[in-house]
């Protein structure tokens, strides 16, 4: 059966992860291109697993009708939050690629039930935020219970090893999902959050603890690769941009959920394994979840099994558009020819600038610091003597949701490079601050203020750039060819960086003080905005071939 959509010219199979710009026809009702691309390909999927930008993983133009159809759509329970993202479609200047495209006989509309099933595969993004930041608030009291109150390195331990667990989850997630099926995957990786959240939470020594944190940590590592992958291949063309925000968005609110959990602390010194206990709930509920939703329709076509494919179309979208998916996913299967790329070649002189700025963004992020203030704001607040530590967290957590949600908006309106400038410079400035307010004795009557409106600010600026952007700019800056492998080596100097800043924080902090430890944060902060205005390549509104060109002849 031949699709009555009849574009123009096929874009490029990539085009989703090149951040192709939308337009809209304010006075055309219901007008809107309906890319010839309907999933990113594993490799551009598999680099969101970090931190996903919503940003241009669906081409659409936007009437007013269309609009207000996808309005409705999303205008239920906590989804309510997606019309802000819908509404980002609107405005902004189109590319030349998509100058030509017939307007009429594109009258479909979203169907289906996707928002369900994406819902259930961000249980996984909140549980990564929620592993992520529990142990802030509960560092102190599970210390004091497990016997390890003065020994910083073994609490150093049990911050980082969920890292350690993590970096060999986001290895292996993708491998799983390839060869098992996204919905087993996420089946599977419920179970060692269930087993780590139960370890952690009856832990009676730190061996156990350390155990529990481990598991902990795969499991959140396998979600950072399935999740995004699994919301990018069932989203609909025409809300893919919305849904795709969805997920970093559910990791900040996993790390508030964290926060507010640790408000009874202070009156119930147990409470701490309340805390870890909570998280088991999510990971079955995702599991269960998971046996209802339906197959990726494009991993199912990438096995050759298309009547289950046209199954899982008719459940996800409506049966009217199954012949226009499967035109979709032939066109965009289309691709280049030319043999992926082994290891060594990511380290020779064709690649090896490209991949060096893809590291390095995620080095930066890391050493900059922000998982040593989520991970430590609560102890930091309370030797600044302020009594509710942990309220002070929750309103840290509270700035990240908000920067996310402001920055989603941005992103394609300012571009990557002048986010991330701005970004590192504010988190440079409020560095600088945290360490005024520790070091100068004259400022010690305003140091509880101080330290809040430091710690909020900076995580306002890092949500604002640092925090989305890199993980936006791998898919457009790494060429097809070594695209899975180069995305693979950033996330694991990511997750390695994190690894080292978790285990020796407390000690370094133990052994410089805390002043001087932010003032390297912003140090590594300046250095940040350097490297970026001298190395990194605008990507707003432009292909893949024209981001390669320019890479290649700054080489």
């Amino acid at each position: 059966m031949q699709s009555s959509v009849r574009p123009s010219r096929i874009l490029p199979p990539y085009a989703a992860a090149a951040a192709w710009k939308a337009r809209t026809a304010d006075g055309i009702s219901g007008e809107r291109w309906c890319t010839t691309v309907w999933s990113l390909p594993e490799e551009a999927s598999l680099s969101l697993s970090f931190q996903v930008a919503g940003q241009g993983l669906g081409c659409a133009w936007l009437g007013q009708e269309e609009e207000r159809k996808i309005e409705r759509v999303v205008d239920a329970g906590p989804w309510i939050l997606l019309r802000r993202f819908a509404g980002r479609f609107r405005g902004g200047d189109g590319t030349g690629d998509l100058e030509n495209v017939p307007t009429d006989k594109l009258q479909t509309k979203p169907s289906g039930h996707v928002l369900p099933y994406v819902g259930v595969a961000c249980l996984g993004a909140i549980l990564f935020g929620y592993h992520l930041a529990v142990v802030n608030g509960a560092l102190e009291y599970l210390a004091r219970d497990l016997g390890i109150a003065k020994n910083t390195v073994l609490q150093g331990w049990v911050v980082s090893t969920t890292l350690a667990g993590a970096t060999v989850g986001s290895f292996t997630g993708g491998a799983l999902a390839d060869k098992l099926g996204r919905i087993r995957t996420f089946q599977l990786d419920a179970i060692p959050l269930v087993i780590g959240a139960f370890l952690s939470a009856t832990a009676q020594d730190v061996r156990t603890m350390i155990i529990g944190r481990l598991l902990a940590g795969v499991g959140i590592g396998i979600s950072s690769a399935i999740v995004p992958l699994y919301i990018s291949e069932i989203s609909p063309t025409e809300i893919r941009g919305a849904l795709g925000s969805v997920n970093q968005l559910f990791i900040c609110i996993g790390i508030l959920v964290a926060l507010v959990a640790g408000l009874p602390l202070a009156g119930n010194p147990i409470w701490w394994r309340t805390m870890f206990a909570v998280a088991i709930f999510p990971a079955l509920l995702m599991a269960l979840g998971m046996a209802v939703c339906p197959e990726s329709p494009r991993w199912l076509f990438q096995q050759g099994k298309l009547s289950q494919a046209e199954t899982a179309m008719k459940k996800l979208y409506g049966k009217e558009k199954v012949a226009e998916v499967m035109h979709g996913l032939r066109a965009g299967g289309e691709g280049s020819t030319e043999p992926d790329a082994g290891w060594f070649d990511l380290f020779s002189k064709r690649y090896w600038k490209v991949v060096s700025v893809g590291a390095a963004l995620f080095l930066f992020q890391q050493f900059a610091g922000i998982n040593a203030v989520v991970y430590y704001s609560t102890a930091v607040f309370r030797s600044a003597g302020i009594s509710s530590d942990v309220a002070a967290s929750a309103l840290v957590g509270a700035s990240n949701v908000f920067g996310t949600i402001i920055a989603s908006s941005l992103m394609d309106k300012r571009g990557r490079k002048s986010l991330l400038i701005t970004s590192f410079t504010g988190m440079a400035a409020s560095m600088l601050l945290l360490s005024l307010c520790f070091t100068w004795k004259s400022l010690a009557p305003y140091s509880g203020t101080l330290a809040v409106l430091g710690t909020v600010l900076y995580v306002l600026s890092f949500s604002l750039g640092a925090g989305p952007v890199p993980a936006l700019l791998l898919p457009e800056i790494f060429a097809s060819r070594i695209r899975a492998k180069a995305v693979a080596l950033s996330l694991g100097m990511h997750w390695v960086s994190n690894f080292v800043i978790g285990l020796c924080f407390l000690s370094v902090v133990t052994r410089f003080g805390i002043g001087r430890v932010y003032l390297g944060f912003a140090t590594v902060c300046v250095l940040a905005a350097l490297y970026i205005a001298g190395n990194v390549v605008e990507t707003k509104g432009r292909s893949l071939e024209e981001i390669e060109r320019a890479l290649s002849t700054a080489d």
